[in-house]
């Protein structure tokens, strides 16, 4: 499993900040495993967890010793979404000024978004591998991580419609662009069905299917060691990139990508690169 750490930061962190909700541990060099960790209640989302997804992810977002991370879930399930019990005060009686309610909700969705903003603005690529339930905000989390793996019992739910309100934390901003097919994201997102994973695969929305907890895991490792043993300054320039010109039309990206090149192409990693690839030896990156 790897070595447990108080905090996300490690060498190049956060100062060993410890988390009530989540469990991070190094499995491998330069792999970060970061777990919600609540299993007694499926992973739901109380507000500490919200809070502690931006903080591990800001600290990772720093960390030098890592370069990949991956996201999995306790227990019986990825993710229940949000933990409704802990937030009871969201829909308690309020002031009946509509202008002081909407500031103060729009505070609040505004926080909570920046929760899994923080997850997409890591430079470091973030692996999902889910298991069973991966419901409402899960799915928001989801999107926000670059690569999704997912094992056979999985299944994905965008619920909010259910509950009376429209997804506002991600997924209509980032699954229409995380996968091709906008008839099925709306009618994902208008029925709130369930998505099993290999219904899951043919839309696009995760990249392999596994038999089981286990198995997922172990392929969700290896493909973070893969990433992880590639150069770090072209690992976390080609995220940066890949999500400016996600955002922006190609000749602004194209511009972007000049301007970020012309100082990252006079990295040492290229020629590392060149001299293992001579050599037929595998490059090592310092740290970045």
């Amino acid at each position: 499993e790897g070595k447990k750490e108080k905090g996300a930061g490690g060498g190049g962190g956060g100062g060993g900040r410890t988390f009530e909700t989540l469990e991070v541990t190094r499995p491998a060099e330069w792999v970060a495993r970061v777990e919600l960790n609540r299993p007694s209640k499926s992973n739901a989302m109380n507000k500490a967890m919200w809070r502690e997804i931006r903080e591990c992810f800001e600290d990772l977002s720093v960390d030098s010793d890592c370069r990949v991370v991956v996201l999995t879930g306790a227990g019986k399930n990825f993710t229940a979404g949000l933990d409704v019990m802990d937030h009871t005060d969201l829909f308690a009686e309020r002031s009946s000024d509509v202008a002081r309610n909407s500031v103060q909700i729009q505070r609040f969705i505004k926080a909570y978004q920046k929760s899994f903003t923080a997850v997409e603005k890591c430079p470091k690529p973030v692996i999902a591998a889910v298991h069973a339930a991966c419901v409402g905000g899960g799915v928001d989390l989801v999107t926000a991580c670059d690569i999704r793996l997912c094992s056979s019992d999985a299944w994905f739910q965008i619920k909010e419609v259910e509950l009376g309100l429209a997804a506002d934390v991600g997924t209509l901003q980032r699954l229409p662009k995380a996968v091709g097919n906008d008839s099925l994201v709306r009618e994902l997102v208008y029925t709130a069905r369930r998505l099993e994973s290999r219904e899951a695969e043919r839309l696009g929305l995760v990249s392999g299917v596994y038999q089981d907890r286990e198995k997922l895991l172990e392929a969700a490792l290896d493909l973070a060691g893969l990433i992880a043993s590639r150069s770090p300054v072209a690992v976390q320039g080609s995220k940066v990139n890949l999500n400016y010109s996600r955002d922006h039309s190609v000749d602004e990206a194209l511009e972007f990508m000049s301007v970020w090149n012309m100082g990252m192409l006079q990295s040492e990693d290229l020629l590392r690169a060149a001299q293992a690839l001579m050599q037929k030896e595998k490059p090592v990156f310092s740290k970045l």
